[in-house]
């Protein structure tokens, strides 16, 4: 006999509405009071496509797709019907991410990209898509950081301190896409829905955002592309709500795994542990 639906309390909506509401303000208060405190002048596009071989990029996708992703599972949890709850918060990565654009089409220094405001938007509809046409995630970007010598060259753009570094040093991050291979096989398959084979990108000796300043600069910026493996934290079975919830959170980082990685300066480097 089918067994009722659980009543979904009636002030989880509110609460995360109101939740969601309250932290957009926030942020963008705080971002106004704090970060673009510099001169102002008239709004004004700038293409910052080729700088930074893209990394900037795709950091808007990753955060885009995991916001997204975080705001239609509290929609759920706060009993929105399924669709409902795609369609409303399918979009908060794009709406959370795009306003960094009106504050960057302000500053002097910088103008906002129509290529963040892409990346933002495909991070959002890369989320939904997966949802329409699988019910699920089963290719999930992850990002894994470590430290680099290149920040201490330009502290004030590369970051000073360890989460100013995590934000700025794109040489640092390495963003990966994470495939759910067994739920592409039949259920008789055996292989383990926790290990997942990863492609990730990076890339270094980016002290400046202009190619031909680090190369007057003595640095050779390239790429990296990589091939690994990582552990789906959501699928190891366990009874504790905090528990799930901190692999949750954790299943948006690339976990240590040995990678074997291609470049044009070294060719192909085996690494034991990478992260």
């Amino acid at each position: 006999m089918p067994q009722p639906a659980a009543v979904v309390p009636r002030h989880r909506l509110p609460l995360v509405i109101g939740t969601f509401a309250v932290g957009y303000t926030g942020t963008y208060y705080a971002l106004s009071r704090s970060w673009y405190t510099g001169p102002r002048e008239r709004f004004h596009w700038f293409n910052d496509l080729p700088e930074w071989k893209q990394l900037d990029k795709a950091g808007h996708f990753w955060g885009a797709f995991h916001e997204s992703r975080g705001a239609v599972d509290l929609l759920r949890w706060a009993g929105l019907p399924e669709r409902k709850a795609l369609w409303y918060g399918g979009f908060v990565g794009f709406l959370l991410q795009s306003p960094i654009e009106y504050f960057d089409g302000l500053d002097p220094a910088y103008g906002a990209s129509a290529t963040d405001l892409a990346a933002n938007f495909l991070g959002s509809a890369g989320l939904i898509g997966q949802q329409l046409a699988w019910g699920e995630v089963r290719v999930m970007p992850k990002v894994s950081f470590r430290l680099t010598p290149y920040a201490a060259y330009r502290p004030n753009v590369l970051g000073k301190s360890f989460g100013e570094r995590l934000l700025k040093d794109y040489n640092g991050q390495t963003y990966w896409l994470c495939t759910d291979v067994g739920a592409f096989l039949p259920e008789s398959s055996r292989w383990p829905r926790w290990l997942q084979p990863a492609l990730g990108y990076g890339a270094q000796q980016m002290v400046y955002n202009d190619p031909n300043t680090n190369r007057a600069a003595g640095l050779d910026n390239y790429r990296q592309y990589y091939l690994s493996v990582d552990i789906d934290l959501r699928r190891i079975p366990t009874r504790s709500k905090a528990l799930r919830t901190v692999f949750y959170v954790a299943s948006i980082f690339h976990l240590p795994a040995p990678a074997l990685e291609l470049n044009r300066k070294r060719g192909l480097v085996l690494h034991g542990l990478y992260y």
